[in-house]
């Protein structure tokens, strides 16, 4: 599985929620509208800004995180934000130390 190549293809992911959480149709939905991501890092992709993450002016109003778990992948943390948007996904297993 090639993660990573096209920032607007989560069907994968898509499809682990519907797995291992599903009811949640409210992060499905969020996730399918997913576009134009900004890797920050190799282990994380941005949706939405995250400065002063928060604050009454915020974009980013964080509300949870949905931890799952790829049996190649690893564990993949979705954070979501109180609004319903994706905040950003990260692939815990790519990250550098």
């Amino acid at each position: 599985m090639n993660i990573g190549k096209d920032l607007n293809d989560f069907g994968w992911i898509v499809q682990l929620l519907k797995e291992q959480e599903p009811d949640r149709d409210e992060i499905l939905i969020a996730l399918k509208q997913c576009k134009n991501g900004t890797w920050e890092r190799k282990s994380y992709v941005r949706f939405v800004d995250r400065t002063t993450p928060n604050q009454p002016w915020s974009e980013w109003q964080f509300k949870e995180n949905i931890v799952l778990e790829h049996p190649t992948e690893g564990t993949i943390v979705i954070d979501c934000l109180k609004d319903g948007r994706i905040g950003g996904i990260e692939f815990v297993s790519r990250i550098e130390i």
